[in-house]
């Protein structure tokens, strides 16, 4: 599978959250050699937890099953431009790639507001990079919020 595939895999995520009234966003990780070693989404109503985002639930998953806290060789896959909670873990995580399809003027932390990666302060930078459709990703998002504004 390639990127675009990847993401898809992580919109059909973000779909499913979707339907059960989470902010549709999707995350899947994946290794080095190509498996699939999380797929996520938001889960931040369903858990009543603030930091069930998608990226920090498909990390978490990934290290469980690597049995390792870093998670050197692999890529995060997230529909929507990960926030600055997200992107710290990212770092902190050791993630090789970040591919995401949507950027987030508001609350991104990668290509806006703090560009974490940019910081000095920053430890380790993945290499980032776009792929899938962004703009299928955007529509999933302003559906959502339309929906939910009546």
């Amino acid at each position: 599978m390639d990127d675009d595939d990847w993401i898809a895999e992580a919109l059909r995520e973000a779909e499913a959250a979707a339907k059960r009234g989470e902010v549709p966003v999707g995350a899947v990780v994946v290794s080095g050699e190509g498996e699939l070693l999380a797929a996520e989404r938001n889960r931040i109503v369903e858990r009543r937890d603030p930091t069930a985002h998608a990226e920090l639930l498909a990390i978490r998953e990934a290290s469980r099953r690597i049995d390792n806290e870093r998670l050197v060789g692999t890529t995060l896959y997230v529909t929507l431009e990960p926030c600055v909670m997200c992107v710290g873990a990212i770092s902190l995580a050791r993630v090789a790639r970040l591919v995401f399809a949507a950027d987030d003027p508001k609350g991104g932390a990668v290509l806006h507001g703090p560009r974490f990666f940019d910081q000095a302060t920053c430890h380790h930078r993945p290499k980032v990079s776009r792929a899938g459709d962004g703009n299928r990703a955007g529509d999933v998002l302003r559906k959502f919020f339309q929906a939910r504004r009546g």
